[in-house]
């Protein structure tokens, strides 16, 4: 029996170091991210500032930085304010730094999860598309609240794998129906990409006025190549899945979502829509 439970154990670290593996092989390129996702998320980013509230003059922490484009949206929002990003990628935040040379915003390497800053650091905590891929993220929730100050706003979204977020949506759905093994992988199956999840977790933490919003962007590609492309650059799980596929089974992929987007018809602008969910809540530390 005991040889059968540290077996056991030998696996689940396996799985895990396997996992954290492929995820840093997902998020290793600031210029690769950019084309798939970045320009993306300086979309989203402004209205996630609007829905957090962010006040120019405050210390803000931005979780997940990435390439910075939550980090540019509070700097041009608010632009006296102090901004910390950090991002367990340093291709990541090397990329950002370049981009972002002043003094009053900083990135660093860090994890979510086993933040560095003091208690009550920061008047808000932010996040852009980053917590459901963090390994524990109600340890990272509850470390972006004890930076927070009492008072202070906490807020994060996350994209609507499942049903709003239609470039990944049409991705994944001729993936599936190429192979239905892929289903597996299909993003919809992320946690807190559905309504009300990030809500939940929110209230559970202890956070109050809790708030939850759609937030809304328009995805415009200049042609199919502009689509397809990014998902070459193995950036996320999306294209991790494909450059694990045979040049046959990509091309049969290729072809499939080309005729999904534009039917028979020759190249042409294609325009998406993309939703991700949002929550924002006020610490208390009332009852501790």
């Amino acid at each position: 029996m005991f040889k059968m439970i540290v077996f056991a154990m030998l696996i689940a670290v396996s799985v895990v170091a396997t996992s954290a593996a492929r995820q840093k092989g997902m998020f290793s390129g600031g210029d690769a991210y950019e084309r798939f996702m970045g320009r993306w998320s300086r979309e989203a980013a402004p209205i996630l500032v609007k829905f957090a509230g962010v006040r120019d003059g405050e210390a803000v922490l931005d979780v997940g930085s990435g390439t910075g484009a939550l980090t540019a949206a509070i700097a041009a929002a608010a632009p006296s304010s102090r901004i910390v990003g950090i991002d367990p990628a340093a291709s990541y935040v090397a990329y950002a730094r370049t981009r972002h040379p002043v003094e009053r915003i900083r990135f660093e390497v860090g994890d979510a999860q086993l933040l560095r800053f003091a208690d009550g650091s920061f008047d808000r905590t932010l996040s852009l598309l980053v917590l459901n891929f963090i390994p524990d993220r109600s340890k990272a929730l509850g470390e972006m609240i004890r930076v927070t100050r009492a008072g202070g706003i906490v807020a994060s979204a996350v994209w609507d794998y499942g049903q709003g977020m239609e470039m990944l949506r049409v991705f994944w759905d001729e993936a599936v129906a190429l192979s239905p093994g892929a289903d597996a992988r299909d993003e919809r199956h992320m946690p807190l990409c559905r309504k009300g999840e990030l809500a939940e977790l929110w209230r559970a933490h202890g956070l109050r006025d809790v708030s939850e919003a759609a937030l809304t962007i328009r995805m415009r590609f200049s042609s199919f190549d502009d689509y397809w492309a990014p998902f070459l650059e193995q950036q996320g799980p999306a294209g991790d899945y494909v450059a694990a596929l045979e040049a046959r089974e990509r091309e049969q992929l290729r072809l499939r979502l080309r005729r999904r987007l534009l039917g028979e018809g020759p190249d042409r602008p294609i325009e998406l829509d993309a939703r991700a969910w949002a929550v924002r809540g006020r610490v208390d530390r009332s009852k501790k």
